[in-house]
């Protein structure tokens, strides 16, 4: 058997280390525009000098050995020949294989900003190439714009903070993080981010920049007239998976990426996907595990993802923790919401017809094991007797007289 993988982040090199445990005789090919292995989830703590460039690697150092694979570094994937099973290289170089992981992941969107085409001053923030940039950015630029307040913007934020360096945060969105946060836990870091420099403007988008004549841009102005000085434009406001290479393969594509099914299978049977390149869920611990079933169904060891529950994020900017589960902005009032705020730590239960969709935990995360207990096992938190934030294990494990855990419902 012969499989190739394409990328070499966390999808793609749990994927190899999946294979390599599954078939420990077969061909594994990995091929990667990086000529290193890194976590994008920590550069901003490269950018800000609090790791280098190696403590950036979450491989072994003998990962190529290890797990026997040939890794074609440095290559990028620019075509696919299903017919023939071959991916094609930027050379025209053809890699054959008898299964395919496609785990490619995605790249910083940039809008179509009036004014920035032909700017020199501006950059995204998504692989060690954009940090090298932005270090050298740092030491010089003192008005730095910041456009974007999710994950990966305030990453990026931090990382000039521990540099010293102040930045602008603008997003059309009413509150940073706003797809793990509601309002109220938004405001804890709104007010942290404050207190250390950062001047912030949510609900308003980017009208427009102004360039020199040497083509660097020198002002923003936001969709509220308000003129921002500039001379080092950041974008992460989006990212677009990376697909452009399989447009016209015949592989189902939806307007966010590549589209498999639970196992990872595509609508090819020699063919899965596995992390951001479905554009759906660009988090850490579900490219891994979406890396692992799909290599583990392409050796033949049946897999399915079925306890990953929306999605997941912990946080912790400026010291400040934070646990995101779902959807925890309910859409209308027919979801329930259950809160405690109280001496700096705050909690949130978002559920419907007894389902739990979204919670919160915020200052203290120690709820946070009953919850994905509770979520998991789908409990019906109508049929609790206790209030929902006093739950612990022994309300719903229960040992038997062979000393052996079970569950049931309180």
């Amino acid at each position: 058997m012969r499989y190739v993988v394409i990328g070499s982040s966390a999808a793609g090199v749990n994927g190899v280390r999946e294979l390599r445990k599954k078939d420990p005789s077969s061909e594994i090919t990995l091929i990667s525009r990086d000529k290193e292995i890194y976590s994008r989830c920590i550069l901003h703590a490269y950018l800000g000098g609090i790791r280098s460039k190696e403590r950036l690697c979450f491989v072994e150092p003998d990962f190529e050995t290890l797990y026997k694979v040939n890794w074609m570094k440095g290559r990028e994937a620019t075509g696919l020949d299903r017919e023939e099973k071959c991916v094609i290289l930027e050379n025209g170089e053809r890699v054959p294989y008898d299964k395919l992981l496609i785990a490619t992941g995605s790249h910083t969107f940039i809008p179509p900003i009036k004014g920035l085409a032909g700017a020199k001053n501006f950059i995204g923030f998504r692989n060690i190439d954009d940090i090298e940039v932005l270090k050298e950015v740092a030491k010089t630029c003192r008005h730095i714009v910041l456009l974007g307040s999710g994950l990966v913007g305030i990453d990026c934020m931090c990382g000039f903070l521990d540099l010293g360096v102040r930045v602008t945060l603008v997003d059309f969105a009413g509150w940073p993080l706003n797809k793990q946060l509601d309002p109220r836990a938004a405001k804890t870091y709104i007010d942290a981010f404050a207190d250390r420099g950062i001047e912030q403007h949510y609900g308003v988008g980017v009208d427009h920049v102004v360039q020199d004549g040497d083509g660097n841009i020198t002002d923003v102005f936001l969709t509220d007239g308000t003129d921002l000085p500039c001379d080092f434009f950041v974008i992460t406001a989006g990212v677009r998976s990376n697909v452009e290479f399989l447009k016209d393969t015949g592989l189902e594509l939806s307007k966010f990426g590549l589209v498999y099914d639970a196992t990872g299978k595509t609508n090819d049977d020699a063919i899965y996907g596995a992390g951001d390149v479905s554009g759906t869920s660009p988090i850490w611990p579900v490219a891994v595990k979406e890396g692992m079933i799909a290599a583990s169904n392409m050796t033949g060891a049946f897999a399915k993802m079925t306890d990953f529950f929306a999605s997941k994020s912990t946080m912790s900017f400026l010291g400040i923790h934070t646990m995101s589960l779902g959807f925890v902005n309910p859409p209308d009032d027919t979801y329930q919401v259950v809160t405690y705020d109280k001496d700096g730590v705050y909690k949130k239960i978002v559920h419907k017809d007894g389902v739990i969709t979204g919670a919160l935990l915020q200052g203290d995360l120690a709820y946070g094991g009953v919850l994905q207990q509770l979520i998991a096992r789908k409990i019906d938190v109508r049929r609790v007797k206790k209030p929902l934030f006093e739950i612990d294990y022994s309300d719903f494990f229960h040992i038997n007289e062979n000393t052996e855990e079970y569950f049931y419902t309180v």
